[in-house]
């Protein structure tokens, strides 16, 4: 079915942003606007066959517009956090604004999440999006062609590919910043979900989120989650929850990596990517705020899992590395599968 495009709002500067309605024949049905490539909203069947809206997100285009949580965003050309603003590449040094701390977070302040995207194509099932960050963008060098495309397929998964040729040599880790709470975007909290994650290994970080250069094993440490843990057991050795880079071992190619269930809704979130890595993030951050449909959010109401490349690993180059350009274009894709028990 073609998506249906209807009007989102209008921005600061009098653009208009627009709404694209996927929907399968199972019923499933997903919400994207143009502001940051963005998911807006995820409605899946229940154990009961009932729609649940499973996504956070903002109330209209202004909302993504001026918000700094990401909602369901597309946050490039470098996504999690870079040590200081600022790096090393092929002898010259590149700035970064410093927005957290002396640390640059999502490539920020102008992040490519609250961007008017253009719509390069729709077709059944599909859309694309696409856009153009010129060379110095965000501090970072060559120009880049981005394209995000999502598909919505007839067995309720919904699959992210991304696509961009740089004209230089540049970093990048492009993710989605989907927040998830599988009994419902407005249900309070989310530590009653189960949690497991496919990886033995993660990256310790220090008090400010940026690694800190070595790659452990997850035995022995909250973050041990290879079986189905419920999120809250994490609590009482993690009180900020967990946040932080999963090292997969996927040799870069398409392979399970977490399974996310709502043990209310009976919704069932597998999430697979050909990406290095997945940030698990628990919420643990997040202010107090009021979303869409008048919902209220707060810390752990809801967990995001951003597949990416190793973060801060511009500094690290015996790392999986985030170099990308002409000879090595950018090419990942992340599949979000939605089952009921």
């Amino acid at each position: 079915m073609l998506p249906v495009s209807v009007p989102f709002g209008t921005l600061s500067d009098g653009r208009e942003s627009q709404l694209l309605l996927l929907s399968n024949a199972s019923g499933m049905t997903v919400a994207l606007t143009d502001i940051g490539a963005s998911i807006v909203s995820v409605r899946v069947p229940n154990a009961q066959g009932d729609l649940v809206d499973v996504a956070l997100g903002y109330l209209g285009a202004r909302g993504y517009e001026e918000g700094s949580t990401c909602f369901g965003t597309t946050v490039g050309r470098i996504a999690n956090r870079t040590a200081n603003g600022r790096f090393t590449l092929e002898g010259r040094e590149y700035v970064m604004a410093q927005n957290e701390g002396e640390n640059n977070l999502h490539s920020g302040p102008d992040m490519w999440s609250i961007r008017l995207w253009d719509v390069a194509e729709r077709s059944d099932g599909r859309v694309v999006f696409e856009l153009d960050s010129p060379d110095g963008d965000q501090g970072l060098p060559g120009s880049v062609t981005m394209r995000v495309v999502y598909e919505l397929t007839d067995d309720n998964q919904l699959v992210l590919t991304y696509e961009g040729t740089a004209s230089a040599a540049t970093p990048m880790s492009i993710t989605n910043h989907s927040y998830w709470n599988l009994n419902g975007h407005a249900a309070k909290g989310v530590l009653e979900h189960t949690i497991s994650v496919d990886a033995q290994k993660y990256l310790p970080t220090d008090a400010t989120g940026i690694p800190l250069g070595t790659i452990s094993s997850v035995k022995g440490t909250p973050l041990d989650v290879c079986e189905p843990t419920p999120l809250t057991s994490i609590l009482s050795e993690l009180p900020g929850g967990i946040d932080h880079n999963y090292c997969l071992e996927n040799d870069g190619k398409l392979a399970h990596a977490v399974r996310l269930v709502g043990t209310r809704s009976g919704i069932a979130l597998d999430v697979s990517t050909d990406a290095p890595g997945i940030q698990v993030y628990m919420s643990g951050m997040l202010n107090p705020m009021v979303g869409k449909d008048g919902a209220t959010y707060e810390r752990f109401c809801s967990v995001a899992l951003e597949a990416q490349q190793w973060p801060d690993a511009i500094h690290h180059s015996d790392w999986p590395s985030p170099v990308f350009g002409p000879e090595r274009p950018y090419k990942q894709t992340t599949v979000f599968a939605f089952s009921a028990e």
